[in-house]
C-alpha cells in the first residue's frame, strides 16, 4: 500500500543507466579535448565528440522534464474534474488560490479528507511535504513517475 514513505518513484533505466553513461561519456570527451589541446589527436574531432556528448547528456533530463511538465498537466486536469464531480463546480477559484505543488499533493488525498484538507492547505498556506503528511487515507498513484 502507497503512503508517504513510499510514493516517490524513480526509473532505474533513466537514473542509474542512462545519465551514468552520458556523464561518463562526457567526462571521457572532456578530458580527449584536452588531450588534443597538448598536441594528442585531432582537435577537430575531440570539438565534434564534445558537442555529441553535451547533447547526450542534455537529452535524458529535457526529456525528464517535459513528462513531469506533461503529468502536471494531467494532474490538475484530473483534479479539476475531481474537484467538479464531488462538490459540481469549478475549481479555477480554488486553484487560483494553490501552487501546483500543492495540487500534486493534494491528488494523493482520499475523496473523504480530500475538501476539508484543500481548505487547510489554502487557510494555512501549507506546503506539499505537510499536504502528504497530514493525508490518512492515502489515494494511491503507482503510475506517477
Amino acid at each position: 500500500m502507497q503512503n508517504y514513505k513510499n510514493h516517490t518513484r524513480s526509473f532505474a533505466v533513466h537514473n542509474y543507466v542512462l545519465i551514468p553513461l552520458a556523464l561518463a561519456f562526457f567526462i571521457w570527451t572532456v578530458a580527449d579535448l584536452i588531450h588534443s589541446m597538448m598536441g594528442g589527436t585531432d582537435l577537430l574531432y575531440s570539438f565534434y565528440h564534445l558537442i555529441a556528448a553535451t547533447v547526450l547528456l542534455l537529452l535524458p533530463f529535457v526529456a525528464r522534464y517535459y513528462g513531469l511538465k506533461n503529468q502536471d498537466r494531467i494532474i490538475r486536469l484530473e483534479m479539476r474534474f475531481r474537484y467538479f464531480e464531488l462538490t459540481g463546480k469549478s475549481f479555477k477559484e480554488k486553484e487560483s488560490k494553490l501552487r501546483l505543488s500543492q495540487i500534486i499533493a493534494l491528488r494523493f488525498a482520499g475523496d473523504e479528507e480530500f475538501l476539508p484538507l484543500m481548505e487547510k492547505a489554502i487557510k494555512e498556506d501549507m506546503k506539499a511535504k505537510e499536504i502528504k503528511m497530514a493525508i490518512t487515507n492515502w489515494q494511491e498513484d503507482n503510475r506517477r513517475v
